[in-house]
């Protein structure tokens, strides 16, 4: 754990996307922090805001290639912003140097390396560590991240789900199996690199599903709300690609279980999140402008003919990426949950 005169010196990995600048301006506010490495694979070693131009005379640091001793001289924790599969080649010899890492892949999500390879078409090498590291939620896992080594963020959809149907399912109040998850988020969780999809005169003025029936993000959310419910759950996740640079949203239908009038349950979720700085339980229906550039996530929960209705809303760069990997920072590090991250 530092001590308070010191700072941590942090390496952002992977330095070029949208999640990354999202890392780098949190941390440039955190009064605990100095980024001292940045890695890129390119080989003209651009400065940061060469790349990311709203940087300017914010930081100046040239970017690197990965080398993971040359990490562990100058850092302390690395927050991998990689894609999957990369990830998983870069952090074994972080961890091996002793540099603790908060990774904002996929790679090291899932428990079962052969649902793994099921859903992302690849082989995870370094399957012993799956199952060993935490899932980077901190609502339902905060006491395991302090002090642990090696943190699995979230996803964005997977976080917006799993922070909305939680508290129903640890309370027995609907049934595990057929909940629909319809999801829709902002062009940038689409990363930076282009795509045909994401070009503006094909996304612009239009809404479209994509990924139906096989988005990467349902194991992981059959995985982690069956964990801390224990109950084995399923569910049917969509998610839409909307016209707007940030937030998303899901929507999430249940079939009741018990009896609950709509105040019964929004008094559950706030009994259930009394102690989370950032989950704010809402009466009205939550809108994804009122938690842009914020770490907030907003719910609310409807009942009607049977059915638990629940709205769920973020910003996908922030607390659903960079924003929560620096609250899984603050809990490693010993710093108070909210640093950097509230104004």
């Amino acid at each position: 754990m530092p001590s308070s005169a010191s700072k941590t010196r942090v390496a952002v990995i992977g330095a070029t996307g949208y999640t990354a600048l999202e890392l780098i301006l949190i941390l440039l506010r955190h009064p605990n922090v100095e980024i001292t490495v940045a890695t890129t694979r390119q080989t003209d070693a651009p400065r940061l805001s060469d790349i990311h131009p709203s940087l300017r005379s914010r930081i100046d640091l040239a970017c690197t290639l990965l080398d993971a001793r040359e990490v562990a001289q100058k850092a302390d924790v690395a927050f991998t912003c990689l894609p999957h599969t990369a990830s998983m080649e870069a952090i074994p010899s972080l961890l091996a140097e002793g540099v603790k890492v908060v990774d904002l892949s996929a790679d090291y999500r899932l428990i079962d390396p052969q649902v793994y390879e099921q859903w992302y078409g690849h082989v995870h090498t370094d399957p012993t560590r799956l199952g060993t590291c935490v899932y980077g939620l901190p609502e339902l896992y905060r006491s395991q991240i302090a002090g642990h080594d090696l943190i699995a963020n979230p996803g964005c959809y997977t976080s917006t789900s799993i922070l909305g149907l939680a508290p129903l399912l640890c309370e027995g109040l609907i049934e595990p199996g057929g909940i629909c998850i319809d999801g829709k988020s902002g062009v940038s969780g689409a990363g930076r690199t282009p795509k045909m999809t994401t070009l503006f005169p094909e996304c612009n003025e239009s809404v479209m599903a994509y990924s139906v029936g096989n988005h990467r993000h349902t194991p992981e959310i059959d995985q982690v709300l069956s964990d801390v419910s224990g109950k084995e759950v399923e569910v049917v996740f969509t998610p839409h690609l909307i016209p707007m640079d940030r937030g998303l949203q899901c929507s999430i239908y249940a079939r009741a279980a018990t009896e609950a009038s709509e105040a019964d349950l929004l008094e559950v979720f706030r009994s259930f999140y009394a102690d989370q700085p950032f989950v704010r339980i809402t009466e009205n229906l939550p809108r994804t402008k009122d938690v842009t550039y914020t770490n907030f996530c907003d719910i609310t929960v409807r009942a009607s003919r049977g059915v638990v209705q629940v709205f769920s809303v973020l910003d996908n760069l922030i607390k659903g990426a960079s924003g929560v990997a620096v609250q899984n920072f603050n809990l490693m590090c010993g710093y108070d949950e909210t640093t950097g991250l509230l104004p």
